[in-house]
């Protein structure tokens, strides 16, 4: 019988129960501990089968949570640090790895299905974080996705939004995970109210200087019932100096030229005197839209579904070695590359290398110069020896990165 009552999503209990996994592999457990075959050690790689929308790059990111789920269990984890940069194959058309867990494969089975989905998501969500912060320049990116995602994760999106990113987030828990303030406006909702009751909804612009805490910025939220140049004018003169900003939400069936409005809207500012009042813009918006309307003057970036829906980044966990009678067998299924391996990388080019984990480093095919390995071990024997830094850091580090690339081309 179907459990009734309650939210469809699994406790941090039942994650590491391995409630969550796929069914065929508490069978295989079962399978290997009947043939006294469960404690065997194996070597798991992770590498991206693909990359999303054709992508020349991806955000790591998600470790946070696979160190969560595998802290206790008797394996050594390595992996790229948190927010690392990788590309789908290196120079020489290689996958790249990614992370690998070292243990008895009867222990952390179950932990392949929720592990994946920790990477898969995390990276998608940091990644498209990445590519629109590109895109922005130093125009602020809001992530507002929370509404376009399940409740259960919203905070898991909104973490790594801000971790590929984006300058703040709406989501009260997210910011609570990231030790921010959430950030907002004021919904259409505000706005309608005080029209209906009030008979001017301009006064919901009012009650919000008076109310919300002062630290607040006043953006005020200039599309409800008026052309936007009206309503931005009227807005800025019953606030005055107050106004930080005015947003434009406006419909896609009203929208016409977005970046023309955003234009008429900034000219008048200007003929008002009040040219420092900052634009911020939402409703469907990506990468692609963000640079006519930078060019148009948008100094704030909305962005809900493009961010917290993100196409997730396809990694693969696969067996790699065996230890056999106290030997370690490099095997995998066909397709793939047996043997430990090691990531390598130029930090003067930008260029990766695979190489096997026993193998001297290689040198950079480009300068010729040394080159750096980037897997590193986080969990030993199930404790964390290595803290992942700070969010804050970790999105430093990704920016840092990301500033080196194109949108749509390798560094080689």
């Amino acid at each position: 019988m179907p459990v009734k009552g309650g939210f469809l999503y699994a406790t941090f209990e039942e994650l590491k129960e391995g409630k969550t996994t796929d069914i065929y592999f508490v069978r295989t457990r079962k399978i290997l501990q009947a043939y006294g075959l469960d404690k065997v050690r194996v070597y798991a790689e992770f590498t991206a089968s693909s990359l999303p929308e054709g992508y020349p790059w991806a955000v790591f990111c998600g470790l946070r949570d696979v160190l969560t789920l595998l802290e206790g269990v008797p394996v050594d984890v390595y992996a790229l640090p948190e927010g690392t940069v990788f590309f789908g194959r290196d120079f020489y058309g290689v996958r790249e790895p990614l992370m690998g867990i070292e243990g008895p494969y009867g222990e952390f089975v179950v932990y392949e299905t929720p592990a994946l989905g920790f990477l898969c998501m995390g990276s998608g969500i940091a990644t498209k974080a990445a590519r629109i912060k590109r895109a922005a320049g130093d125009a602020l990116v809001l992530s507002f996705g929370a509404r376009r995602t399940h409740p259960a994760i919203s905070p898991f999106a909104g973490y790594y939004a801000y971790i590929g990113g984006c300058d703040a987030v709406s989501c009260i828990k997210a910011a609570e995970f990231l030790g921010i303030k959430p950030t907002g406006t004021m919904p259409h909702s505000l706005m309608i109210i005080f029209r209906a009751i009030k008979g001017d909804h301009a006064l919901a612009w009012r009650a919000f200087d008076e109310v919300v805490e002062k630290d607040v910025p006043r953006i005020m939220l200039v599309d409800t019932f008026l052309d936007e140049t009206a309503e931005t004018e009227r807005a800025v003169k019953m606030l005055g100096d107050r106004v930080w900003g005015v947003r434009l939400d406006t419909p896609g069936s009203r929208r016409g030229d977005f970046a023309e409005i955003v234009r008429e809207v900034k000219w008048r500012l200007k003929l008002m005197g009040r040219g420092d009042v900052k634009i911020v813009v939402s409703g469907g918006i990506d990468e692609k839209v963000i640079p006519d309307l930078r060019k148009a003057g948008v100094d704030a970036f909305g962005v809900g579904t493009a961010i917290s829906n993100a196409r997730i980044v396809d990694i693969a966990m696969d067996l790699v070695e065996v230890e056999v009678e106290g030997v370690w067998k490099p095997i995998s299924k066909r397709g793939k590359y047996p043997g430990r391996k090691q990531l390598y990388r130029c930090e003067k080019c930008f260029v990766d290398v695979v190489a096997s984990w026993r193998a001297e480093a290689p040198k950079c095919p480009k300068c010729g110069g040394e080159m750096k390995p980037l897997l590193v071990k986080f969990m030993e024997q199930g404790k964390i020896v290595r803290e992942i830094p700070p969010p804050q850091k970790v999105r430093e580090y990704v920016l840092e990165q990301v500033a080196k690339l194109d949108l749509d081309s390798k560094p080689w």
